[in-house]
């Protein structure tokens, strides 16, 4: 009873800290801008006037930004605009803060007056440093300079019919993506992008870090995707827009808005897994409505390989998570989240079986998450946009490698305030952040660490002719242990004619150094030396983008590098110890991700390509090598039928290359396997009937090698690196039931 009420008070103790911590998260000092209308152009032979008018609702909107290659101008109070442009056919572009852009192709003829009036309609946008660019200054996807991919409602859908309980098929799937397996035990993994490591993702929900500020291996996998509208994710480092964790990339998850929706999801499996998800959402009043999402999940531990080893781990999780949104139709909201995991999680040897030293071995992990977090924005004097955003969380975890115990608790309190304004042709954000992050070790408190990042942020975009828009941002952290970084960003968008478009980025980061890494996810922390004299890694990346719309085809291509220097590598030094270092010779990667899509009702086809070489330096010998577990060679292909008032009917096929092992008895190289899918869903008035089969080539790393060792890893694992899927050939189905 005594250990129990010393847990209890240590969790009151830092999660009281971390909440109040989170208070003064935020301070923006000062911000001064000198703006004035654009002159109107003199007139000139060849010229013709456009008078305009912009309302919404019948309302005129005072302030909005009109604009036509260079010539531009600022509504007055009446709403009314004049231009003087050259004869010809001209867009003409209506924007302002809160609503969606405009653009009206017009015939301006010479010496005459012509007469617009447009309407622009509100739109929610989010404006601050950490979420997804393509919502930062409100502009549409296609409008964004910084390539981002999105993963809309229709996929998720398709995807929660194969794994209702997590996201990691759905962002597997993803061109550019790779779910690493990071602990086979307990099926733990990580979001690797364009073959960077998995610690370096920085996964948010709606931009708030509520999964903590470096997402663990397990995050991903307690998250159901039911409650999400989209996904958002930009690749490479975005340490400019994101901060610190953000080294490989940002996976932005967005909710889904009040829409008078119910729905209760049941889902088995044939290998032991059991799903039920209920969501709820609607209005509470004229001005506030809510989100529910509610669920349970089981998994028994199952032997697919039948060597007493449980391939699959067992667990057993709760997921609520209520919202609130407010909003009171005239520029001002309020968005508010708190949500609660609970999941015990244990994989090693089945009962009564061995491993092969004739021992049993136990390993499990049980977590305790709650976070809180709030989004408000509020418009300024009609193009000024004042957005606020914060949040805590804190996670509890006491992990079991056989015979040894970790516990800890991990802490995340963030705040931010941003101004987002438009002036003379540019769109600018200007704001400041706070985020304080704790690690407090119960077992091994040589880790403990406490990290206080106050930030400025500012970025500008700007388009000096019609077919190009430049974007620079800039971000200065002062992290509490490590000193002052400002990494800056630079991204073009070209629009030459026609459905081309081009994309180029170019930026730097940092990642603070922890001692979580893929290898101390596996054995945990009490075999690694202290963390004495390692530096931060530091890193740049660059991206060049191309892409056309053919009428119902869309075809993307990306190519892609990054170098990371300094990196924080592991090794062993004898006696089952281990210790981090910062290798000499950089961790360098480059490749191409190619998309292909088309959309011509009834079918949709996706067809993705990803070649990635990734190479480091070898923590023993020093010799450059490939990074371990990272195919050169991915491809994806998925078809889908689908008919709204009936159903929809798919089939996937995906490839996987050979890819490099590290401390594997059994071989040097991976072999290349195949996964091939087949799902369809029936709809019958309010309910839906599905089945997915997974993996029907029953592609598993067991059939080749097996994954248990002959004898255990001096610092503690009895598996090998999981290098292709363990649970084999999956069925599994349910119904959807609105209500």
């Amino acid at each position: 009873m005594c250990a129990v009420d010393d847990d209890n008070n240590y969790t009151r103790k830092i999660m009281i800290q971390i909440w109040f911590r989170a208070a003064p998260a935020v301070l923006l000092t000062s911000l001064l801008l000198t703006a004035g209308p654009v002159s109107e152009a003199r007139a000139q032979e060849g010229a013709g006037t456009v008078r305009l008018r912009v309302q919404s609702h019948e309302a005129p909107l005072a302030g909005a930004e009109i604009r036509s290659g260079r010539t531009g101008a600022l509504t007055d109070e009446q709403g009314r605009a004049v231009l003087r442009l050259p004869a010809g056919n001209r867009v003409i572009s209506a924007g302002m803060i809160g609503y969606a852009t405009s653009n009206t192709r017009l015939d301006v003829t010479a010496g005459m007056d012509t007469s617009l009036v447009v309407t622009l309609e509100e739109e929610a946008i989010e404006t601050e440093g950490v979420v997804v660019v393509s919502t930062r200054t409100g502009r549409r996807i296609e409008e964004e300079s910084v390539r981002v991919e999105v993963i809309g409602r229709e996929e998720i859908e398709e995807k929660m019919l194969m794994t209702p309980g997590d996201i990691s098929m759905m962002l597997n799937e993803t061109s550019g993506l790779r779910v690493q397996t990071t602990s086979p035990s307990l099926g733990g993994a990580n979001v690797r992008i364009q073959g960077l490591r998995g610690r370096y993702t920085q996964i948010l929900s709606d931009g708030l870090p509520l999964y903590g500020g470096q997402s663990g291996a397990l995050g991903m996998l307690q998250i159901p995707p039911m409650d999400l509208a989209q996904v958002e994710v930009i690749k490479g480092v975005a340490s400019a827009l994101y901060g610190a964790s953000a080294l490989g990339g940002v996976i932005n998850l967005i909710s889904r808005r009040p829409a008078d929706e119910r729905e209760l999801l049941l889902n088995q499996t044939t290998r032991g897994g059991t799903d039920a998800i209920l969501w709820s959402s609607g209005d509470l009043s004229e001005r506030w409505g809510y989100t529910f999402l509610g669920s349970g999940h089981r998994q028994s531990m199952h032997d697919v390989s039948g060597d007493g080893w449980a391939d699959l781990p067992g667990y057993h999780r709760a997921v609520v998570r209520p919202r609130l949104f407010w909003n009171d139709g005239a520029g001002r909201s309020l968005f508010l989240t708190v949500g609660g995991t609970a999941e015990n999680r244990e994989g090693g040897t089945l009962s009564g079986r061995t491993t092969p030293a004739g021992t049993a071995y136990r390993e499990a992990l049980d977590t305790r998450r709650m976070d809180a977090g709030l989004v408000g924005r509020m418009l300024l004097g009609g193009d000024r946009l004042l957005s606020v955003h914060a949040s805590a969380t804190g996670q509890r975890h006491e992990h079991f490698f056989g015979d040894m115990r970790e516990r800890d608790l991990h802490g995340t309190a963030f705040g931010e305030v941003a101004l987002t304004g438009r002036d003379r042709g540019h769109t600018w954000v200007v704001g400041a952040t706070l985020q304080h992050e704790a690690y407090e070790p119960r077992d091994v408190p040589r880790f403990d660490y406490t990290y206080t990042i106050p930030s400025l942020f500012v970025q500008d975009e700007a388009s000096p002719v019609e077919w190009a828009t430049i974007a620079a941002s800039g971000r200065l952290d002062v992290h509490s242990e490590y000193g002052s970084f400002f990494n800056p960003r630079l991204s073009v968008l070209l629009r030459p004619g026609g459905e081309w478009n081009a994309r180029a980025s170019v930026g730097t980061g940092y990642f603070a150094p922890t001692p979580f890494t893929e290898e101390t996810e596996v054995f945990g922390l009490s075999p690694v030396e202290p963390l004495d004299g390692i530096s931060v890694e530091r890193a740049w990346s660059a991206s060049l983008d191309l892409g056309r719309t053919f009428g119902d085809f869309e075809v993307n291509g990306t190519l892609f590098g990054s170098e990371v220097r300094d990196p924080l590598m592991l090794r062993r030094i004898g006696d089952g110890r281990v210790e981090l270092f910062n290798a000499a010779e950089p961790t360098r990667a480059h490749g191409t991700d190619l998309l292909v899509r088309f959309h011509g009702e009834p079918f949709h086809v996706t067809a993705a390509y990803t070649y990635t070489r990734a190479t480091e330096q070898e923590p023993r010998r020093g010799a450059r090598r490939a990074v371990p577990l990272t195919p050169r060679h991915a491809a994806g292909t998925v078809g889908m039928w689908e008919a709204e008032d009936a159903g929809r009917i798919g089939v996937e096929l995906y490839y996987t290359g050979r890819q490099e092992l590290e401390d594997n008895p059994y071989r040097d190289k991976s072999r290349p396997y195949v996964i091939l899918g087949f799902f369809a869903e029936r709809r019958i008035g309010r309910i839906r009937v599905f089945l997915n089969a997974e993996n029907l080539l029953d592609a598993r790393q067991t059939r080749f090698d097996p994954l248990l060792l002959r004898a255990r890893a001096p610092e503690g694992p009895w598996t090998t690196d999981a290098w292709a899927p363990l649970e084999g050939r999956t069925f599994n189905g349910g119904v959807r039931l609105e209500f």
